[in-house]
């Protein structure tokens, strides 16, 4: 097999790729026995020649060193080295009770996959609902403002990345992303996500993608619970021993992973007061902002915007704020969706953006999201909680306490005006908005960087700062407020058998990354533990 990388494709080309590629190694299109797309990304840094950049795995009929022998000095092209996969032992120590884990988000998901799929039998635990009966009480709280504690954008199987624009991006480099990506394709993910630069599933398949992990996990022993809310942990000699679900039940157990979420509040404090080591962690809060799709695609693609081969453009900005030693940046990007309420706790507002696979909503929305540290909310390790609630209880009331969000221009924030509903996009957050001064429900340090930034990303993105675009208030669950601190094998400092995981204990920002972590703390414990 070869390998060709930086594999340059105009937009404007509709030659099959099998042929291109033979074309690329000299050979006769018939010589191509097989092509794999390894990865695709685009490149539009100049609009007028936008290119799809491929890696490509070729197999040929002619001997691989004879086509390398022909193209010697080419740098993209090369003999595929054969990566063996890590074969996985278990290790010999006894397990007396089989390991539980708490949370049903990706770290919960695919650490309970990892050790079923081994022989561990485990008990997944999930403080919410099952996802079918998850969405449709998302979705009456919506449209009717009925606030549902147990089962809502936070809680629930699949966790809070079900309700998003189910993005695959991370920053994470690791050798069993593919690993994961092909257990999701064979859950039922769309076949693209393995290869293309910025994958996405959208939140309509990834439900089904979440529920048929969760089978395939009860098929290899495991067995998993809803509204199975963790209430307390006990240890022995600083050794976790049992926990107790849903206060009146008891479960032994030596290894416990906690992929609680980044907005298991009560969870945070029973920790705490259990005497886990935990440490308060930089987070960020802002608004969400909604332009015309449109706007977005062509300032990203120029005259190409619309291409069906493109799809919708996405953004990324960062403005740096010298003078506060801050950083506004857009966070959790949903080209072609919508804002949606995402409170966990009754008398907050909470923002989030999601999409459906289709994209085909006509708006763009994302966070604006400035950067808060332990310093701007006090010493104590669950100050950051306090501060995220404060906001969002201001939020509430701001909208009318019925869970509308309060909603503010533009033109108005930057102007110190309010009231003006000449949006450019009609508001997609539900149930609705109400016109307010976003001041009023956000630090100061926050809206004055905002306004600084605006403009910034305005000259970066045209029209980014028009006058009618639409912020709503407000974003605060980035990230987590808290992190559960853990040494190298992946178990807490102060509780052994104890294994913080994923967005909730402070070790990973998203879909991926979470499903990552807890992939490798379940390898960890299968390596020290007989199955």
């Amino acid at each position: 097999m070869l390998k060709i990388s930086n594999f340059r494709v105009p937009l404007t080309d509709a030659t099959p790729l099998r042929q291109l590629a033979a074309r690329r190694l000299k050979l006769p299109p018939d010589a191509i026995k097989q092509l794999v797309i390894v990865r695709r990304a685009v490149d539009a840094r100049r609009k007028n020649n936008i290119n799809f950049v491929y890696t490509l795995e070729v197999e040929t009929k002619t001997p691989p060193g004879q086509t390398l022998s022909r193209l010697a000095g080419d740098k993209d092209v090369a003999l595929l080295t054969p990566v063996t996969p890590e074969e996985l032992t278990p290790g010999t120590k006894p397990l007396i009770n089989r390991p539980v884990v708490v949370g049903a988000g990706p770290a919960g998901l695919f650490t309970a996959f990892m050790l079923a799929k081994h022989g561990y039998k485990p008990l997944l635990i999930e403080r919410g609902r099952d996802v079918e009966q998850r969405a449709r009480d998302i979705a009456d709280f919506w449209r009717t403002g009925q606030f549902n504690s147990i089962s809502n954008v936070q809680f629930g199987e699949g966790g809070a990345g079900t309700f998003s624009d189910g993005k695959l991006t991370t920053r994470v480099n690791d050798p069993r992303m593919a690993e994961v990506l092909a257990i999701m394709v064979e859950a039922g993910a769309p076949p693209e996500i393995a290869y293309l630069h910025k994958p996405h599933i959208g939140t309509d398949k990834l439900r089904q993608v979440v529920k048929n992990i969760r089978t395939r996990i009860v098929e290899l022993g495991g067995q998993v619970e809803f509204e199975a809310r963790l209430t307390a942990v006990k240890t022995e000699n600083g050794r976790l021993s049992g926990i107790t679900i849903n206060d009146d039940r008891y479960v032994p157990c030596e290894a416990l992973f906690l992929a609680i979420g980044h907005s298991a509040r009560d969870t945070y404090e029973m920790l705490y007061h259990s005497d886990v080591a935990m440490e308060a962690k930089a987070f960020a809060i802002g608004v969400r902002i909604e332009h015309p799709q449109e706007l977005v695609d062509q300032a990203q693609y120029g005259a190409s915007a619309g291409h069906p081969q493109l799809g919708v453009a996405d953004y990324a900005l960062v403005y740096q704020d010298k003078a506060a030693g801050r950083a506004v940046y857009s966070f959790c990007m949903c080209p072609g969706g919508l804002v949606v309420a995402a409170a966990s706790e009754k008398g907050g507002v909470v923002t989030n953006g999601m999409s459906l696979f289709s994209r085909d909503s006509g708006i763009a929305n994302s966070a604006l999201a400035v950067t808060v540290n332990p310093a701007d909310f006090g010493p104590h390790v669950l100050d950051g909680i306090a501060f995220q609630r404060r906001y969002e209880q201001l939020a509430f009331a701001l909208g009318g306490k019925n869970y509308n969000a309060p909603a503010q221009t533009v033109g108005d924030f930057l102007n110190n005006k309010t009231g003006s509903r000449k949006y450019l996009v009609t508001p997609t957050y539900q149930p609705g908005v109400q016109p307010a001064d976003l001041r009023q429900c956000l630090p100061d340090f926050v809206t004055t960087t905002l306004a600084r930034a605006l403009p910034d990303f305005g000259r970066k993105i045209r029209g980014f700062d028009h006058p009618g675009a639409v912020l709503t208030g407000v974003e605060t669950r980035t990230s987590a407020p808290v992190r559960i601190i853990r040494g190298q094998d992946f178990t807490s400092i102060s509780t052994a058998g104890l294994y913080p995981i994923g967005e909730g204990a402070g070790y990973a920002g998203g879909i991926m990354s979470a499903a990552l972590d807890g992939m490798n703390a379940a390898i960890s414990f299968i390596k020290e533990y007989k199955a």
